[in-house]
């Protein structure tokens, strides 16, 4: 008890649970604008390894930060056109369409990395966001030393949280693109194009799960290597179903992984010699999987989700 107490009453582990989160915040974005238009991008995970990859390279290239933030969207954003090609305009298996995704944009980033850089033996560093400068900011009791550990790239995901709520919520563009995931033919009889919709939440959604890649390259670490997503894709997959679609679950459940995750690091260091570390490794999935299935079977899904449709189409 005295070792629980101690790791979350510590500033550092909730400033790790918030860093590990960032990038789960960005993908559950996308995925969810995605999901919310009928579409589902299972190229989540090698446009995360795009995103990581030609943000980190641009920035190597020379065109700053803020450059190969916008180097990575864009990058995740052509993916999102493809899939959306594939699966809105042709009407192709979004399950096959997407898996395709994502082993072209790993294998075509990591062709990338060892046709731009052949001759390296291990990869060139970068110098990453910083964290956050903000005079007083330490001066707060706990929540200074937390948040003084984050970078701009933490602060974005956070926001963005807050401008997809609003769109979908607040304005007529989210009514529209929720409706186009649940009743597409009410959409066209409102003369909206049904497709058009659905190819534009796919891009964005996907520039948005670019964006998790480059937090690892960027901010996270200063370097990409392979491996490094490690599968944060597809637990943005499954937070999807955990938030129910909705920004502010997705948030939560986001941080909720991030905490798991910095809980066991933390457990493993205090009671790891005692206990073998793969308890500890899969202890976050685990808990992830309880938390799933507790909320899934009461989440309310896109009614067309995985459903092409086709201009003049009648059910």
């Amino acid at each position: 008890m005295d070792v629980l107490l101690e790791i979350f009453g510590s500033a550092n582990f909730w400033a790790a649970a918030i860093r590990i989160a960032t990038p789960l915040i960005f993908g559950v974005l996308g995925a969810l604008v995605c999901e919310r238009a009928g579409v589902l991008n299972l190229g989540i995970e090698g446009i995360f390894v795009a995103g990581a990859m030609a943000g980190w390279l641009a920035v190597y290239l020379g065109v700053g930060l803020w450059g190969g933030v916008l180097v990575a969207a864009l990058a995740g954003a052509a993916f999102g056109l493809l899939h959306a090609f594939l699966t809105v305009i042709l009407g192709l298996s979004q399950h096959v369409s997407g898996i395709g995704i994502t082993l072209l944009a790993t294998s075509l980033s990591y062709f990338t990395y060892r046709t731009a850089l052949p001759d390296v033996s291990s990869p060139p560093r970068i110098v990453p966001f910083q964290p956050l400068d903000i005079p007083g900011l330490t001066d707060l009791p706990f929540i200074g030393p937390v948040l003084s550990q984050q970078t701009l790239l933490t602060v974005l995901a956070f926001a963005l949280v807050g401008v997809v709520a609003l769109v979908l919520y607040r304005m007529p563009l989210g009514l529209a693109i929720r409706a186009v995931g649940d009743n597409p033919a009410a959409v066209e009889a409102q003369g909206l194009s049904v497709q058009g919709l659905r190819i534009g939440a796919v891009v964005v959604g996907s520039a948005l799960m670019a964006l998790g890649g480059a937090f690892l390259t960027m901010s996270a670490f200063d370097a990409f290597f392979f491996g490094m997503v490690n599968g944060r894709g597809w637990i943005c997959i499954a937070l999807v179903v955990f938030a129910s679609w909705q920004p502010g679950k997705a948030l939560l459940g986001a941080l909720l992984f991030g905490a798991f995750d910095a809980f066991q690091i933390r457990l493993q260091a205090e009671i790891g010699q005692v206990v073998p570390g793969q308890v500890f490794l899969m202890l976050p999935y685990l808990l992830s999987i309880v938390a799933l299935v507790l909320v899934a079977r009461r989440a309310d899904y896109p009614r067309a989700l995985l459903q092409p449709w086709f201009k003049g189409q009648r059910h």
